[in-house]
């Protein structure tokens, strides 16, 4: 079993699948007797980490089954431009009716892999670790987690109940840091850590004192963030957030911070190119 045995993942790909064949498939009824047999290969057009490769299985078996699959390469594989992903066999019309939804996932999930990976190699050397954040597509997190894992980074709190993270609007609303760092703790589940923003040095002052189990540095500059470490000194981790691109990661890796969030990796990550062409046998 594998970790998308679950499933979200399956009630993810049913409703892919009823996205795009609606009534069904009309081109490929209208084209090709429904006794056609063929065999697909997936290729890359360019070079990539790939993720998904579990979803194609998964996907066909969906569609009706019926189609063996021959896997050329397993999740977290760097693939070159025109590598063979995998071999599909079975039904010409199945083949055609699962194309799309199956690319669609690979390219979507592999480009937030191969993302990811960028990220992890420009901040090699330092004890940060790239995590992802909530700002993913709606209804793919589970799937676009799982990639930022196999990119080589690592996953933030997965929503809302799974810890807590004071940002700029909670303190607001909650009157200040201390109040609202006071008012999470004593109302918060046992053992669920406690993470605040903060923006400056005084903010950072505040939730030391406050006991924060985490600092989030926001929109901090290097220089700051080495400054806001030292200051922490361990009493809480440290986690920049803000401003972070291939350009800057590298910097701010090295000021210190345990953890460095990058909404990038999930709302930008462009889709990696890959095809699939079918041959009748």
């Amino acid at each position: 079993m594998n970790e998308l045995d679950v499933p979200a993942v399956d009630d993810l790909i049913r409703t892919a699948l009823a996205e795009d064949l609606g009534s069904g498939d009309v081109t490929t009824r209208a084209t090709m007797a429904s006794d056609r047999h063929a065999r697909a290969h997936i290729r890359a057009k360019q070079a990539a980490v790939i993720a998904g490769m579990p979803l194609i299985a998964k996907v066909c078996q969906a569609a009706g089954g019926g189609v063996a699959i021959d896997a050329k390469i397993t999740d977290g594989a760097t693939v070159a431009k025109g590598e063979v992903l995998a071999e599909l066999e079975g039904s010409a019309s199945t083949l055609l009716s699962v194309e799309r939804v199956i690319l669609n996932l690979l390219q979507q999930l592999s480009g937030v892999a191969t993302l990811t990976a960028k990220f992890v190699a420009a901040a090699k050397g330092n004890k940060a670790r790239i995590v992802d954040t909530r700002k993913t597509v709606p209804g793919l997190r589970i799937l676009q987690k799982y990639a930022v894992r196999v990119g080589g980074g690592a996953n933030h709190r997965f929503g809302l109940s799974d810890g807590i993270l004071i940002k700029n609007n909670h303190i607001t609303a909650a009157g200040g840091i201390g109040p609202a760092l006071a008012a999470a703790r004593a109302r918060a589940p046992h053992g669920l850590r406690c993470e605040i923003e903060c923006r400056t040095m005084d903010e950072v002052w505040l939730a030391v004192a406050g006991h924060a189990d985490a600092i989030l540095l926001d929109n901090m500059s290097p220089a700051h963030l080495r400054e806001a470490v030292t200051l922490i000194a361990g009493r809480a981790i440290t986690e920049a957030s803000g401003g972070v691109s291939l350009d800057t990661i590298a910097a701010i890796a090295a000021s210190g911070v345990d953890l460095i969030s990058v909404g990038a990796l999930t709302h930008s990550a462009p889709a990696v190119d890959l095809h699939m062409l079918l041959s009748l046998t």
